[in-house]
This record gives structure tokens, C-alpha cells and sequence, in this order.
């Protein structure tokens, strides 16, 4: 029921991790924490990904989010569907997407 409440939402579901239940007479109950920012390790993998693919950008880890900047439009659009393709165990947002 949540998940398809956060979806209406546009929410991704790997954004959140659920807790072990717990069980109360009829009632149930779990708890569910979101994550916010890019973890380091998976930061990591990100910057590993777009270097490995020889995109003409640049990327940089800057706390809890990754920078990428480059000079074309297409090749940042490019980065970001290599991004979406790849397995990580993590949703991603895009924003400040500028000319």
C-alpha cells in the first residue's frame, strides 16, 4: 500500500529501506527510513561508471552528491542514461540541468 502511495508520488521504492516487522495483537507495524544524498561507496561506483564509458565530462564528489559537468548537452544526457542503466542499489535525481 505505501509503495504504491509513494509512486503516485513519483517516488522511488529503492529510496527506502523497510525495518523487521512488528507484530502487536491484529495490529503490524515497520520502520521505514529514506535515503537521502549518495552514500560514498556507491558515490564511488558512479564516478567509476562515467570515467570506464570515456564520456568528455568531468566528475567530482562533492559531499553527498556527485557533480558532473561537461560542455556539450548531449554528452551529460548521455552520463545521466548510463547512470539510470546501471545496477546500483540506489535511486538517482537529476537536477540543476543547465545550457
Amino acid at each position: 500500500m505505501l509503495r504504491s502511495q509513494l509512486t503516485k508520488r513519483q517516488v522511488d521504492a529503492k529510496a527506502m529501506t523497510v525495518g523487521e516487522p512488528e507484530f502487536s495483537g491484529r495490529n503490524c507495524s515497520a520502520t521505514i527510513s529514506f535515503k537521502e544524498g549518495i552514500e560514498q561507496p556507491v558515490a564511488k561506483k558512479v564516478v567509476k561508471l562515467i570515467k570506464a564509458e570515456k564520456f568528455k565530462v568531468q566528475a567530482a564528489i562533492q559531499g553527498e552528491q556527485v557533480r558532473v559537468t561537461g560542455k556539450k548537452r548531449d554528452e551529460l544526457q548521455a552520463v545521466m542514461q548510463a547512470v539510470r542503466k546501471a545496477e546500483l542499489e540506489q535511486s538517482f535525481q537529476f537536477t540543476n540541468f543547465k545550457d
